[in-house]
């Protein structure tokens, strides 16, 4: 993936604040809803949000918490080529495969052997 020479701290604090907005917008989350669960103010989200503010790494991950989303999505660019735009969806699918891989493992653990003896899968396990 090629980066632009000419990456300006303008064109950061833009992509920041339209992905903020619109991932704010895809949970149906108000300003101060978000606020609230980041742990920032009101004004200040209304500031990043209409380009007024840039905001700090500690920032970013107090969004991205409350969000519930990757610290890299308020960096897309609104439009892509496609080959960039299959990484960004490998890389999600390889996120999300994690999150049920964790989950899975945290809330539906292996049923201990005591659990496969009382309810066997195989057919011929049954008939004995």
């Amino acid at each position: 993936m090629e980066i632009e020479k000419d990456v300006e701290e303008s064109g950061i604090r833009f992509l920041v604040s339209k992905n903020l907005k619109r991932l704010r917008g895809l949970q149906n989350i108000s300003q101060m809803d978000l606020a609230i669960n980041a742990d920032l103010t009101h004004n200040f989200i209304n500031d990043i949000e209409n380009y007024k503010k840039s905001i700090s790494c500690k920032t970013l991950a107090k969004l991205s918490t409350a969000l519930k989303v990757e610290p890299y999505q308020f960096f897309l660019p609104e439009t892509m080529p496609d080959e960039k735009i299959r990484v960004y969806v490998k890389d999600f699918n390889d996120s999300l495969q994690k999150i049920v891989s964790d989950l899975t493992h945290q809330y539906a653990p292996e049923p201990s052997p005591s659990m496969r003896d009382l309810f066997p899968q195989d057919k011929k396990e049954r008939g004995k």
